[in-house]
Formats: C-alpha cells, structure tokens, sequence
C-alpha cells in the first residue's frame, strides 16, 4: 500500500512540475495601443505582458469649459480610459489580442445641445463607451486600427504587438510610426436609396 501512496504523490508531483513548465514557456508580448479620436492620436498605452496574463491601465484627462452666461471657468470633466489587454496567442507570424476597453468621452453632437434656452453655455455631456475584442488578430510588424466609435467623436484604437526579446537581449527594431499621423478619413456613409 505505501508503494502505491509514493506512486501516486510522484505522479502529482511530475503533473505540477509539467504544468509550470507549461506556464513558462508562454511567449512575453510588448505591445502598443495609440487612442485615434477624430484621426489624431490623443493617448497611448504600451506594456510587455505574458501569454495567458492581462494588463489593466487607467489614464486621466480632466477637461475644462466655461459655462453659464458669463463663460466662467467652471464644468471639469474627468476623461477616463482604462484599457485591459491580454494576448491570448504569439508567434512568429503575430500576436492575437484580447482587448477591453472603457471610456468617458466628451460627446461633440451638436453646440445647441450644450446651451440653455437663453444661450447660456452648458458643459459637455460625458458619454460612457465600453468596447471588447475578443481576438484582434495583429500581424508581426503591422499596426492594426479597430475602430470603437463612428463618430461625435471617431475613437479607434491602433495597436501593434510582436513577441518580446527575451530578458538581457534588445528588441528588434521596429519601424517608427509618428504618434501625430491622422488616419485616413472613413469612407463616406451611402444612404440607402428609396424605391
């Protein structure tokens, strides 16, 4: 009976070993996400996080107006973003993304919306956007835009990931995108036509 006892607890113990080791050789991944509102880039994200882990970041932008009928500084908005990433895959042909995203956007609809019946101003009216993608699939060396919202305002995410050197060895250079490029303009939206 003891034999079968050593037996079983060198099996547990070959299971735990084989699956850290498992665990260790999961692939690290940088990565580099540039917030695109109304084709300019306004926020970036960057981090190196592991195969199978996630990385939660929060960044704040408090935005101010004037307000009322004499315009006094006054209606700070606190411009939140907080961005999840978790690369789910890596390899040498490219890395795939799980993406989670939640942001207060200033909604830029319509400037009468934003007034009182007498013209008085009013701030901005904060707008709630949350945004998942399960599996954003980024070619090695290659950005990819997802876009989150159409418009008032556009948001788009463009990210690029590739598998990181390992430790004490520099990454490979990459190609340089400069943060200010605006993204081209979306194509025009068709009406549907009228029969």
């Amino acid at each position: 009976m003891t034999w079968k006892i050593c037996a079983a607890a060198i099996l547990v113990a070959a299971a735990a070993t084989t699956a850290h080791a498992q665990r260790a050789l999961q692939p690290s991944v940088q990565w580099t996400l540039q917030v695109i509102e109304d084709g300019q880039q306004i926020d970036s994200f960057e981090g190196t996080t592991t195969v199978g882990q996630a990385h939660t970041d929060t960044h704040h932008h408090v935005s101010g107006h004037n307000v009322g009928c004499l315009d006094h500084p006054a209606g700070d908005i606190d411009l939140a973003r907080t961005v999840t990433i978790a690369p789910t895959q890596a390899d040498a042909t490219g890395v795939t993304l799980a993406i989670d995203a939640q942001e207060t956007l200033e909604d830029s609809a319509s400037p009468q919306a934003s007034q009182t019946p007498e013209g008085c101003r009013l701030p901005p009216q904060p707008r709630e956007v949350s945004a998942s993608h399960p599996g954003l699939r980024v070619p090695a060396g290659e950005w990819v835009t997802w876009q989150i919202v159409e418009k008032n305002p556009s948001l788009a995410y463009r990210v690029r990931a590739g598998i990181a050197a390992p430790s004490g060895q520099a990454a490979a250079p990459q190609q340089a995108v400069p943060p200010s490029q605006p993204l081209p303009p979306p194509p025009p939206l068709i009406p549907p036509s009228r029969q």
